[in-house]
């Protein structure tokens, strides 16, 4: 993982654990990581990217509660992608929601929205 893109802005107002958070569901998505991977010790990570160790342990420990990485104490953070497509599609329903209707206010366009979708998915592809 020597490659690891990590970009954390000290200036934002969200926490920095959950841009950690973000960059790495990013890295899974774009394959940049993959199953099996294995990442920095929070003390790596943490000196890398100039962070608070426990925030790394926080980033990491929300990636395990959502089924993105497994903790060991031999084998570290490794990936490990949960494949409940369901769950997954519901929690994705859930959040959506509120973001397709705020968009609904703003008079966006379900076409707009599918553009929208189309363009952001293409990312992963």
């Amino acid at each position: 993982m020597a490659d690891m893109q990590i970009q954390i802005d000290f200036e934002s107002e969200e926490a920095l654990y959950i841009q950690l958070r973000d960059q790495i569901i990013y890295g899974i998505a774009t394959r940049q990581f993959r199953e099996g991977d294995s990442l920095p010790s929070v003390r790596q990570l943490a000196e890398t990217i100039g962070i608070n160790m426990h925030t790394v342990n926080k980033a990491y420990a929300v990636l395990r509660e959502e089924g993105l990485l497994r903790l060991g104490r031999r084998t570290g953070a490794v990936i490990a992608i949960d494949l409940d497509k369901l769950k997954a599609m519901e929690e994705m329903r859930d959040h959506l929601r509120l973001i397709i209707a705020r968009g609904y206010c703003k008079g966006i366009t379900r076409e707009e929205l599918h553009e929208i979708v189309d363009d952001i998915f293409s990312d992963y592809e």
